[in-house]
C-alpha cells in the first residue's frame, strides 16, 4: 500500500487532486475544499465567516478554483448556495464541539463537469491508528495542492479527531483521506484547526459521521442566497486558517 500511495504524491499523477480546490473569500482569505459531487464542495464552516467581524460571508464572494496551480485553475466557479451544520457557532470559544461540527457544504453556480476532475467519494470515520493523509493549500504551498506525508489518527475525543498531520494557516477545510488497498482515496474528515498535544503540532478535524445528509438537507432549505449579505471589512489579505489551539 505504500508504494502505491507514493505515486499519488507524484508530479505526473498530480491530477488525481484536480477535485482539491481554494475557496477565495473576498480576495482577502482562502481556505481549502474539495468536491463530491459535480456542483458540491465539502469545506470547513468557519471558512463561511468573516474572521475578525464573525458575520457570514455573502455567497457572491467566494469562488471555488478547482485544482488551482501555480496561478490557474481547472475549473472556476462561482458559488449559489453555502451553509454549515445548523449546530455550529463561529463565536462559540474554541473547543471540541465547535470542531466537530466544523463543517459546510458549498452549491456551485454550474456544476463541474470534466475529464480530468473527478469528485471524491466519501466514507466512514476511521479507526485510532488509522493511516490518513491531507490535502491543502496550506501556507507554505497556497500556489498547488499536495499530499502531505502519510499521519495517523492519534485519538477520537468529544466526537472529533486528533491527527498526527501538522497544518498550517490555509488547511481549514482541507479533506482528511483514508486509502484503500489501491491507494483510492476518499474523505472522512475535514481539517478544522492546527493544535498541539504533548508539545507536538497536530490538527483536529470533524469526521463526516454521516453529516452529509444534515447538510444537504439544510442546502435544500436555503434561500437562493443561503447566507447573510454583511460584507468582509476591507483590508490586507487574510487566510482563514484555524487558531492555534490545544485539545
Amino acid at each position: 500500500m505504500a508504494q502505491g500511495l507514493f505515486s499519488l504524491n507524484s508530479n505526473q499523477d498530480g491530477r488525481k487532486w484536480e477535485a482539491v480546490g481554494r475557496l477565495e473569500i473576498s480576495g482577502k482569505a482562502f481556505c481549502t475544499g474539495a468536491l463530491i459531487a459535480p456542483e458540491l464542495v465539502l469545506t470547513a464552516a468557519h471558512c463561511l465567516f468573516d474572521p475578525v467581524e464573525g458575520t457570514r460571508v455573502p455567497v457572491e464572494e467566494i469562488q471555488f478554483l478547482a485544482g488551482w496551480r501555480n496561478g490557474r485553475a481547472a475549473a472556476y466557479r462561482r458559488v449559489r448556495k453555502a451553509v454549515p451544520l445548523p449546530e455550529y457557532d463561529f463565536a462559540a470559544s474554541s473547543n471540541t464541539t465547535r470542531v466537530r461540527n466544523d463543517l459546510a457544504l458549498i452549491e456551485l453556480q454550474h456544476p463541474i463537469r470534466n475529464t480530468t476532475i473527478d469528485p471524491f467519494e466519501t466514507d466512514i470515520r476511521p479507526n485510532q491508528g488509522a493511516r490518513v493523509g491531507v490535502v491543502s493549500y496550506a501556507h507554505d504551498r497556497s500556489e498547488a495542492p499536495s499530499l502531505q506525508e502519510l499521519c495517523q489518527v492519534m485519538a477520537q475525543q468529544d466526537g472529533m479527531l486528533v491527527l498526527s498531520c501538522a497544518v498550517d494557516f490555509g488547511a481549514s477545510g482541507s479533506p482528511v483521506f483514508s486509502f484503500d488497498a489501491e491507494g483510492t482515496p476518499r474523505i472522512v474528515s475535514v481539517v478544522s484547526a492546527k493544535a498541539q498535544a504533548n508539545g507536538q503540532p497536530v490538527s483536529l478535524a470533524a469526521p463526516l459521521n454521516g453529516l452529509l445528509d444534515t447538510l444537504i438537507i439544510e442546502l435544500e432549505n436555503a434561500g437562493e442566497k443561503g447566507v447573510g449579505l454583511s460584507t468582509m471589512a476591507a483590508g490586507s489579505r487574510r487566510e482563514t486558517g484555524a487558531k492555534f489551539i490545544k485539545p
